[in-house]
């Protein structure tokens, strides 16, 4: 299979993607997969960056790594599948992620408690090891969204803006707001800001509530725009879209709990790294 795309108000004519990456034979990696799998390698390798200047062990960080993919993924399907239960005909059709579904409030979800697992077992400081696994996971998004513009998916309603993305088929063009590139963007300045905010952090799990703040308050925007989104209901308004809803108690009980601690001053103790930080 294959999407046309194009971006006239920049000057880009049609262009056609093979959304198959690899191909053998029958068996093929479509770059949906292989995007995503390219975002779990970069942030694995970004907490172990992270981890070396804490103190912690590669293969600890390896043990998490794998409780949060395996845990992320399943959390991110269930979630999917749970808040859309009339797309599936039998229970046989849950399983075949490969035919896409993820949600990834789902996937925060379950990979946060695959975090406290995780620490609990190695004795670990929950909130310090969520500090360092948040930029991850908004670099991870910002990486993975692109796997939704392979795909022609996850874009916006009709407008004629400068920045609009056409969508072409044999009988039809659409031109959208690209709002998979809206948040691969604002998870990536999430990234950078989390960065800078983890080097001046005043205690533990500052960062975590950053990044769940800035996420929840950009999806809430761009779920506005979007035309697939899920609804709680089968009156489809902005207000019944689940990632709206989600989005704005994550921002809102996030930056409760950020002026929260910054009105009484709160701060932990925290070591300096162990080795010198570069500037992202």
């Amino acid at each position: 299979m294959t999407t046309t795309i194009s971006f006239p108000g920049l000057g880009i004519d049609r262009f056609t993607i093979s959304r198959t990456a690899i191909s053998f034979g029958k068996f093929s990696v479509a770059w949906y997969g292989l995007i995503i799998v390219i975002g779990m390698i970069v942030a694995v390798s970004y907490v172990m960056w992270r981890a070396k200047q804490n103190g912690i062990s590669t293969d600890s960080i390896l043990d998490l790594a794998i409780a949060v993919i395996v845990s992320g993924v399943i959390g991110a399907r269930l979630y999917y599948v749970l808040t859309s239960l009339d797309h599936y005909d039998s229970f046989f059709d849950v399983f075949k992620i490969w035919e896409g579904g993820l949600g990834i409030y789902g996937g925060i979800i379950a990979g946060t408690l695959a975090v406290l697992v995780t620490a609990r077992v190695k004795k670990m400081n929950f909130l310090m090891l969520a500090d360092m696994v948040m930029p991850a996971v908004l670099i991870a998004q910002s990486i993975g969204r692109w796997g939704n513009f392979i795909n022609g998916e996850a874009y916006g309603s009709e407008t004629a803006l400068p920045w609009r993305m056409g969508l072409h088929g044999d009988y039809f063009s659409i031109y959208v707001h690209p709002t998979f590139l809206y948040e691969s963007l604002w998870t990536c300045a999430g990234f950078i800001l989390a960065n800078l905010l983890y080097r001046r952090r005043r205690y533990h799990g500052q960062v975590l509530l950053f990044g769940f703040a800035w996420y929840g308050f950009g999806r809430m925007f761009i779920e506005l725009l979007r035309t697939d989104s899920l609804y709680i209901c089968s009156y489809h308004a902005w207000f019944t879209k689940i990632s709206v809803i989600v989005g704005f108690i994550a921002f809102a009980v996030s930056a409760f709990f950020l002026i929260y601690f910054a009105v009484k001053g709160r701060r932990d103790e925290i070591a300096p790294p162990k080795t010198k930080e570069k500037t992202l």
